[in-house]
């Protein structure tokens, strides 16, 4: 029989919260695992969003190669904020890069509208049209049958709570019943498959977790329970001459606030904005010297890149400074609120550079870096009680015995290089 690989991916599911629940015995399954195979935190690029992570993990590159720096970004030489998408990704995707291999790729985010492969691909969020988020499209009507949705209705989390969790079971259901058809259905030889409930979850009852005497404390384990039942069951399918990862893009942690960084520039001398009730860039007064896009991108106001830009190159530098130092004072609490601000050089590398923030915030874990315009205030909080980090993702691999693979300092985008390192890639 030939050899295979599965990826499950966790979405948002940190290190120290696998870790817990495997040691609890509320996951024993991937506890078996962790002690089979290597288990490792894992860097999430910067910015954690999932846009980045995802598009770093399936390409093997950092954004200054593939080109998502977010979910948003500016389009050239305007204020007009878009929503990047697959079509916008600057690297080939792993399966792009190895067609000779049979793949089925089920709910990957950010990798809408999907493109012809050698297998099949059903894209995560954010994918507003199933139609396009389904190659081939000959499998539409079954997943139509089988009730499969593309993510968890986040708004019900704002209305009531017991409506949200009974929509992340359904939607779950779907996946598992999905998954489970074309794993039969397809003769494969990589076979990717992401949950991106566990982040929907930590995001709106990372409280519940943290708190044993939470009405939905045992909620949120079921859930964790019920993906390491089916860690297990695919374990179970696989031979020792299989390769199995099982990894998460981002940690989180429970979130402290919301930090307005947009208020914060404005507060102190960098961003004036031209008054709107609605929160367009297009606000920018030609006086600012630096914005912020979500979460934690600082772009300088610069001349000849915005229409109103005036910061000529000569001044980048003494701007930059002053920038690093303010958000080194940036406190909540009297805790600070940056773990550390990166410049652009120090993160990304690549032809889609230029396009880079010129600075990137690494927060301190609990706080949520915002970029709200007209905001009022520097710090607020809302219905999130888990937020991103960058830290603490993790990543365990099981290979074939002799498989040689270091996980010492492990990256997002190290993912791909093990892949290419596995018999099924590498001949």
């Amino acid at each position: 029989m030939k050899s295979k690989i599965v990826l499950i991916g966790l979405d948002g599911a940190p290190y120290g919260l696998v870790s817990d629940l495997a040691n609890r015995g509320v996951m024993p399954n991937f506890q078996a695992l962790k002690q089979q195979a290597i288990f490792a935190k894992m860097q999430a690029p910067l910015p954690a969003v999932s846009s980045v992570s995802w598009s770093s993990i399936i390409t093997g590159q950092n954004p200054g190669q593939h080109g998502i720096f977010g979910f948003t970004d500016l389009a050239p030489q305007s204020y007009d904020l878009i929503f990047p998408n697959f079509n916008d990704l600057k690297a080939p995707a792993f399966w792009q890069k190895y067609p000779k291999l049979k793949q089925v790729v089920l709910n990957a985010p950010s990798t809408y509208p999907v493109k012809p492969l050698n297998g099949v691909h059903v894209a995560g969020f954010v994918s507003p049209d199933i139609e396009r988020a389904v190659f081939p499209a000959k499998y539409l009507p079954k997943l139509r049958e089988l009730k499969y949705e593309i993510d968890v209705d986040s708004e019900l989390a704002h209305q009531d709570t017991d409506l949200f969790l009974e929509n992340l079971w359904q939607t779950h259901r779907a996946r598992l019943a999905t998954y489970r058809y074309f794993w039969q259905e397809i003769d494969w030889d990589i076979f990717w498959l992401v949950f991106t409930g566990t982040d929907r979850l930590g995001h709106f009852l990372y409280h519940a977790y943290a708190n044993p005497n939470n009405q939905y404390h045992t909620a949120f384990l079921d859930y964790f329970q019920n993906i390491d039942q089916t860690i297990g069951e695919i374990a179970s399918q696989l031979s020792s001459s299989d390769t199995l990862l099982i990894f998460s893009d981002h940690g989180m942690a429970e979130s402290k606030a919301n930090v307005n960084l947009n208020y914060f520039l404005q507060e102190k001398g960098f961003l004036q904005l031209d008054k709107s009730p609605v929160e367009l860039y297009n606000q920018i007064s030609p006086d600012s010297v630096a914005f912020a896009l979500e979460p934690g991108r600082i772009y300088l106001h610069k001349k000849g890149k915005y229409p109103h830009g005036a910061i000529e190159p000569s001044q980048e530098e003494k701007v930059l400074q002053e920038l690093e130092a303010a958000f080194a004072r940036l406190e909540f609490n009297k805790q600070p609120v940056i773990e550390r601000v990166y410049r652009q050089a120090q993160i990304y590398s690549g032809p889609q550079t230029d396009r880079a923030p010129d600075l990137v915030l690494d927060e301190k874990p609990g706080f949520r870096l915002r970029a709200g315009l007209n905001k009022k205030e520097l710090f607020d909080q809302d219905i999130f009680t888990g937020t991103h980090t960058t830290h603490d993702a993790f990543l365990l691999v099981k290979g074939p015995q002799g498989m040689n693979v270091s996980l010492a300092n492990a990256k997002a985008e190290d993912i791909i290089s093990i892949l290419e390192k596995t018999e099924i890639v590498s001949s």
